[in-house]
């Protein structure tokens, strides 16, 4: 039986759509700087996709700048909003280590911002926190690419407006999962990255709302309105277009996932598993598992040699044997090193959520019965 890829969260597969635009812009690779016929098509390339890369976040496609991916554009994101006079950084607890590390060496006084035991940032918290001196940027996911937990977006904006601040949204995981709208979020800065959504890697885009100012952070030429210097990856750029049309057009795939989850994570549930973030809302597509005795590197490989690739978090973390910064940030550090993360996406069927729970099933058992005095029961 072939293997089943279920780590979306980590990078999707690529889509065929974008494997075929992506062969036609190498084909064709003109410098989109260039006057002469080539660099004109290789420019038409990079505009129709920003357009793409706009509609699937509702902007306009003057406010996206392309980049070399996620990390890159959050930081940009966050020292456009300290050139723009931010005095302070509220990060959230469970952010991805790259939103973490910029703010960490913004040389700007840095508060955590607390997630409850679901791994919802603590808006009260938030609210008090705005009200001490100095602007500040706040930093919130939409949604965590660990546990799949929703953030209250919406509702933080809120309490950043009425301080004066200014919010920063990692959109990366959720975009083409659930619908994302900068306006109705109404953040400030919003990022993407292309191989979350079936397109290719190492490229990535900040999105801003109207008449909000962005810095560039690598200098040079011209390119991208004078925001981002060096010559574009159009090639990259037109595959992350097409990812972004085929994800706002398989929306309501996406949703379907949901199901399929639910039913894995009540089977691996009922033999002891925490799942993680589970009475919160989440991405349709992502379950966090955690069991006690069993740590995470020996369950990915055991699932690995069954055809199952999952992840143990944050792809950044993976195989570092780290304790889950989620799982950690909620209080819940007896599970930190157990947790397994399953994420769908475009090529994913329901029989793929099946054999994921019937290999985790029948490995854990196996577990239990080799090491009784290692494994504890969880509720």
């Amino acid at each position: 039986m072939s293997a089943i890829y279920l780590d979306y969260n980590a990078s999707g597969l690529v889509r065929p759509e974008v494997r075929d635009v992506m062969a036609g812009a190498l084909a064709d690779n003109g410098n989109p700087s260039a006057v002469h016929a080539a660099g004109r098509r290789a420019r038409a390339r990079i505009e129709t996709a920003r357009a793409q890369v706009a509609e699937l976040v509702g902007a306009d496609p003057t406010a996206v700048v392309f980049s070399s991916g996620g990390t890159e554009s959050n930081a940009q994101g966050i020292l456009s909003a300290i050139a723009a006079g931010c005095e302070r950084l509220i990060v959230g607890a469970t952010e991805h280590p790259c939103v973490a590390e910029a703010a960490n060496v913004s040389g700007r006084p840095v508060e955590i911002l607390p997630v409850d035991a679901n791994g919802v940032v603590d808006l009260d918290w938030l609210a008090e926190a705005l009200q001490r001196p100095g602007r500040a940027v706040v930093a919130i996911h939409h949604a965590n690419n660990e546990s799949g937990v929703i953030q209250p977006i919406a509702e933080a904006a809120k309490l950043v407006r009425a301080a004066g601040g200014w919010l920063h949204v990692d959109a990366i995981q959720s975009a083409g999962k659930i619908p994302v709208d900068l306006r109705a979020l109404d953040a400030d800065t919003l990022t993407l990255s292309a191989h979350k959504l079936g397109g290719p890697q190492g490229v990535g885009a900040l999105i801003s709302k109207e008449g909000v100012p962005v810095i560039r952070t690598l200098h040079g030429s011209g390119q991208e309105r004078g925001l981002r210097a060096g010559t574009e990856n159009g090639p990259g750029i037109a595959g992350f277009g097409v990812a972004a049309e085929c994800a706002a057009r398989d929306l309501p795939l996406a949703a379907a996932h949901k199901s399929w989850r639910d039913a894995a994570e009540a089977r691996v549930a009922a033999v002891g598993a925490t799942i993680i973030g589970g009475a919160a809302e989440r991405l349709p597509n992502t379950l966090f598992t955690a069991v006690e005795g069993w740590d995470s590197p020996q369950q990915l490989i055991t699932l690995d040699l069954m055809g199952v690739m999952v992840s143990a978090g944050s792809a950044c973390s993976s195989g570092k044997t780290r304790p889950s910064k989620a799982i950690s940030a909620m209080g819940l550090d007896r599970l930190a090193t157990g947790g397994v993360r399953v994420s769908g996406g475009w090529g994913t069927v329901e029989s793929d959520w099946q054999r994921f729970a019937d290999a985790w099933v029948a490995a854990y058992e196996k577990h239990r019965a080799r090491h009784p005095d290692r494994v504890k029961e969880v509720a």
